[in-house]
């Protein structure tokens, strides 16, 4: 009995080596190529399978726009938008595609279309916010910030992409970025992160204390020993 019971778990397991693994789609294996940061492979399987999916043209964009193509990416998503009109995460991938060109205006316009189709989406309303802070508009930045942060309070600690949503964090004054960041998280009450954020605000530069000293949005934080050693310290410029 003995033997027949180990014969027979050792036939099963043999048969189970040798099933035939489940064939993955080509979304599957785009997926898995863009996992691996191999754009280049990721689109190739995606693209002769894209058809009239919306969804697979637009994962052709954002494997372009990874290998820094904008032309071709913005081309797939436009191609993704003309399949589906109502497709929120085409129109905001578009939109930073505008925005690495420099076209900030033409960015926000696309970020609020996409807005107007996807209404709760964090990552959509940072991009916008981001735009706003390119033009130089902080408070409309701030707004559209904190919105993005009621959605989702780890917006502003993720990196690059959220799913099939392309999530732009590139700015060219980084100091005043992050001092806006670190007024953001005060207003919301974050004061760990509002603190944090001060500190990489003067790291990177930034030189007018008295804008910390006086806003009323750090008036809690600056009763607080790591505000005054902050304010106290003249921290090493990266």
């Amino acid at each position: 009995m003995r033997i027949f019971l180990a014969f027979a778990i050792a036939a099963s397991f043999a048969c189970a080596q040798t099933a035939t693994p489940p064939q993955l789609t080509p979304e599957q294996r785009g997926d898995l190529f863009m996992a691996r940061k191999m754009y280049r492979n990721a689109i190739d399987a995606y693209r002769p399978a894209a058809g009239n999916s919306a969804v697979l043209w637009n994962k052709v964009g954002i494997a372009y726009h990874q290998l820094g193509d904008l032309g071709a990416a913005k081309k797939s998503y436009e191609h993704a938008l003309k399949l589906n009109r109502k497709y929120a995460d085409a129109m905001n991938n578009l939109g930073t595609v505008f925005y690495a060109r420099r076209k900030f205006g033409t960015a926000i316009g696309r970020y609020t279309k996409a807005l107007a189709l996807a209404p709760d989406s964090a990552s959509i309303w940072s991009n916008l916010g981001t735009a706003y802070y390119a033009r130089g508009k902080f408070e409309q930045m701030t707004k559209a910030y904190s919105r993005a942060l009621q959605l989702d309070p780890d917006i502003f600690e993720e990196r690059g992409m959220v799913g099939t949503r392309m999530l732009d964090r590139s700015v060219a004054d980084r100091a005043r970025y992050h001092y806006e960041l670190a007024r953001m998280y005060a207003i919301a009450g974050k004061n760990e992160l509002a603190l944090e954020y001060v500190r990489k605000a003067l790291e990177e530069g930034f030189k007018d204390r008295d804008k910390l000293r006086k806003a009323k949005e750090f008036a809690a934080l600056r009763e607080t020993a790591e505000f005054k050693d902050l304010m106290a310290l003249e921290p090493r410029v990266l």
